[in-house]
């Protein structure tokens, strides 16, 4: 029986340990290719994203390449957001508890997620993000018995192009079809067209998002840099008198404009060369400034959806609002390339390996949401004294910490819980020295202790009641919050009651 893909296609396994999308000196795969973004206007923008909406994606992606080379700010937060998700380790989850699926989950763990290039195989599934979709060739290893990835290599985004009728299968460009190109080989590929709009791969990318806006900031910086070569050093004015002859007055020239490369000059005593400030007044320097900064604000709000922990002046506080939102991107980025890499890298693997499967392993790249430990602390630290007991071992999860082995050195404690109290003490119970002043006090202590619970039953029941319905932290923090004074009728009487018996035996001692 055939091998199929994912698409129905045959796999010709004799072409997987071939390398099909390497580039070349000559051929339709050059690895030259020229700038795109030299000398871009805005006409020419809107001439290379129309190309690219009719499937002529070479410039667009050369210059979306070229905006992270030539932009730090752009770089920086695109490469936060890939990381963001190329830095997590991947999780594998058997498709059932059967010994054949475990085994199958484990080979795909063994082989795939803790492969050493992983990391660098999100990464550049990731590249998508920008350009709007994103190419990876496997390197196929094989064995007599086997096959597994030995490496993965980032195909050119020059290379690809899409179909001309739906423009949504991409195709790579060959010999054979040097216009449009033949479609990716079964088998061999990694393919990933991030989901960031709805509608077409090429239309998606975040490059397109940003490109009028890193133009904008190019043409600023321009400007800012010509404006400070001009005006960042003081005007240079030369004065002579009635009496100079044209001689002095080249020699006055000569040394204006040398000035402001040697920092000296000799002229006559008669001549003088004053410095004014040409900026005074024109608040020019602070617009580029301002430009450029407001730009790169749009950038980060385009790429991490916030700009709170990529620009200046945020405070800490600000930045924890706006790490929720990052979160909320880099899951779906998470969980959009682990599905990529589950259809062409893990089905793959399994198929040639082990045959066809009903069920598979789930390749997981999990994004886990960050716990504040400040309020989480703050609401256990209120719920312990309401009276509320917590297992120490969910409480160690919630924060990260394990569970001390035997013999191994700790740091704090708690202090001992107190025994348990009798429940059949009296006041006077036979064998108790009631000569003793302490003696008696224990006995009254004893008997306040022997129904402590029924006691508190009325004040801690409300406080249960608002911890077991809340569904988080927060709820249970706002719910304890909301509880006002609670009722300690029992609490009052038995402590009052204590007190006179306390007082009655102080009194007959006094007597």
């Amino acid at each position: 029986m055939a091998l199929l893909d994912q698409y129905g296609r045959p796999v010709k396994t004799a072409a997987l340990t071939q390398a099909l999308a390497r580039p070349g000196i000559t051929g339709v795969r050059q690895v030259w290719g020229g700038s795109t973004a030299s000398g871009l206007t805005p006409h020419r923008l809107a001439a290379i994203l129309a190309a690219c909406d009719q499937g002529d994606s070479e410039r667009y992606v050369a210059l979306a390449e070229e905006m992270e080379e030539r932009d730090p700010h752009y770089a920086s937060v695109l490469g936060t957001r890939k990381r963001a998700v190329s830095g997590v380790k991947p999780m594998v989850k058997a498709a059932s508890d059967s010994a054949r699926d475990k085994e199958i989950a484990e080979a795909v763990r063994e082989r795939i997620a803790e492969h050493a290039g992983f990391s660098d195989l999100v990464e550049d599934a990731l590249d998508g993000l920008g350009k709007g979709f994103a190419v990876v060739e496997i390197d196929w290893g094989r064995s007599k018995s086997e096959w597994w990835p030995e490496s993965f290599t980032h195909v050119d985004p020059r290379f690809i192009r899409y179909d001309r009728d739906t423009l949504r299968v991409p195709h790579l460009l060959d010999e054979a079809d040097p216009t449009y190109g033949i479609p990716l080989a079964p088998f061999k590929f990694v393919y990933h067209a991030p989901r960031l709009k709805s509608g077409l791969p090429l239309r998606g990318g975040l490059a397109r998002l940003a490109a009028f806006t890193w133009m904008c900031k190019a043409y600023a910086l321009k400007d800012w840099v010509a404006f400070a070569e001009l005006f960042g050093l003081p005007l240079r004015v030369g004065r002579y008198g009635p009496e100079a002859t044209k001689e002095d007055v080249e020699i006055l020239f000569r040394a204006v404009a040398n000035i402001g490369t040697d920092a000296a000059a000799i002229l006559p005593e008669s001549m003088n060369i004053e410095f004014e400030d040409g900026t005074k007044g024109t608040g020019s320097d602070s617009l580029f400034e301002n430009l450029a900064r407001y730009l790169d604000e749009q950038t980060s709000k385009a790429v991490l959806g916030q700009t709170m922990t990529s620009d200046n002046g945020s405070s800490q506080a600000q930045a924890n609002v706006h790490n929720e939102v990052r979160h909320d991107i880099a899951a779906a980025d998470a969980k959009g390339v682990s599905g990529a890499l589950m259809r062409d890298l893990v089905k793959p693997y399994v198929d040639l390996n082990f045959g066809v499967q009903p069920d598979y392993p789930t390749l997981v790249i999990e994004i886990a949401e960050p716990e504040d430990t400040t309020a989480l602390m703050n609401a256990t630290d209120k719920a312990l004294g309401r009276g509320l007991t917590i297992a120490a071992r969910e409480l160690r999860g919630k924060l990260g910490w394990s569970e001390p082995q035997a013999g191994e050195e700790v740091v704090g404690g708690t202090a001992p819980a107190l025994p348990p109290a009798p429940t059949d003490v009296a006041l006077n119970r036979e064998g108790a020295d009631m000569s003793d002043p302490q003696d008696t006090l224990d006995e009254i202590e004893a008997e306040m202790l022997a129904e402590w619970q029924p006691v508190m039953r009325e004040t801690l029941d409300p406080i249960e009641t608002a911890i077991m319905g809340a569904a988080s932290y927060e709820d249970a923090l706002a719910a304890l919050d909301q509880l006002g004074p609670l009722p300690a009728g029992r609490v009052i009487d038995t402590l009052v009651k204590g007190s006179f018996l306390a007082r009655a035996q102080g009194d007959v001692r006094d007597d």
